[in-house]
């Protein structure tokens, strides 16, 4: 474990107006913490690994929640996510393989296929379903929840579903990048509008890849490491598949891979730092909100 400074190293980056390679003295980010996820069963018996969201890191602020779901075994999966409430944040879905479909209680509707992704705003209220399109195969895919400050948990809410061709990418040497919602590699992701600012990108490493960017010194981060390992900063620091880093205060992320391959998802955003209140599928400031956003779903009131 390194300290809680990250460390001044030379490197070069690539800057965006200009498309160059420039060198620059940075404060690269550097792994605080890692942990493993965590087992767990969600949904209507979903077998699923918690990386935030776990007892031993409940929330890096904004984000709440990292959860993969990753089997060939129907039995993990069939049963999926039926009809639940939401209040006062976010969810994020991003598929790698197999098929969800979402319904809500206003009519929305819609195909989560390989490679797609969805930014839902709950705001002040929806009840939808989350359900598998598929009866066997492989289902890969992960949801994040992210917070939203208390002048908006009441906000209208909204869907942005991103089909996989809309994903900005982007190819480096012995990588690729896929850009969801931020600016990174000199592509912007379609994921727009969001109060936390956030950098989504989901980055693949051959064997003796290496990818430098900027981040927002402000910003919270971290990554998740699907498959294969990674090194991270200027330690080197190895994460290994299943398993979540905190990451350092710092200008800039670096990540490579002297693995066979390695598939790091890279989190950032603008932290909140207001008060959290959770309970179950609803995230307010307050108990007395929770127990609102409660009272409203058991009325038939809360969308």
């Amino acid at each position: 474990m390194v300290g809680t400074a990250a460390l001044v190293a030379c490197r070069t980056k690539i800057d965006e107006p200009s498309g160059k390679t420039i060198s620059t003295t940075e404060n690269v980010r550097e792994v605080l913490r890692v942990l493993p996820a965590q087992t767990s069963v969600d949904g209507a018996g979903v077998k699923l690994h918690r990386a935030l969201g776990q007892r031993a890191l409940g929330m890096l602020d904004p984000f709440l929640l990292l959860d993969e779901i990753h089997s060939d075994d129907p039995n993990d999966y069939a049963a999926g996510f039926p009809e639940h409430p939401h209040r006062g944040f976010e969810t994020v879905t991003y598929m790698i393989d197999g098929a969800m479909e979402h319904r809500d209680s206003v009519g929305n509707h819609g195909h989560l296929g390989p490679g797609s992704a969805q930014w839902m705003t709950a705001g002040h209220g929806i009840v939808h379903s989350e359900m598998p399109k598929q009866e066997r195969g492989r289902m890969w895919g992960f949801q994040l929840w992210v917070n939203l400050p208390a002048a908006k948990k009441m906000m209208k809410p909204r869907y942005q579903d991103i089909a996989p061709d809309k994903i900005a990418e982007v190819a480096r040497e012995r990588a690729k990048v896929r850009v969801v919602a931020g600016t990174a590699f000199g592509v912007t992701g379609p994921v727009t509008g969001i109060e936390v600012d956030p950098l989504f990108c989901d980055l693949s490493l051959e064997k003796g890849a290496s990818l430098d960017h900027g981040v927002a010194t402000n910003h919270a981060a971290f990554i998740y490491v699907p498959e294969g390992a990674v090194r991270i900063g200027a330690s080197k620091k190895e994460v290994r598949a299943g398993e979540i880093a905190v990451l350092s205060p710092g200008e800039s992320f670096h990540v490579s891979c002297d693995a066979t391959s390695g598939r790091v998802l890279f989190f950032a955003g603008r932290p909140i730092g207001e008060p959290v209140a959770r309970s179950g599928p609803f995230v307010m400031s307050t108990d007395e909100e929770l127990k609102q956003a409660w009272a409203d779903y058991k009325a038939g009131t809360l969308t």
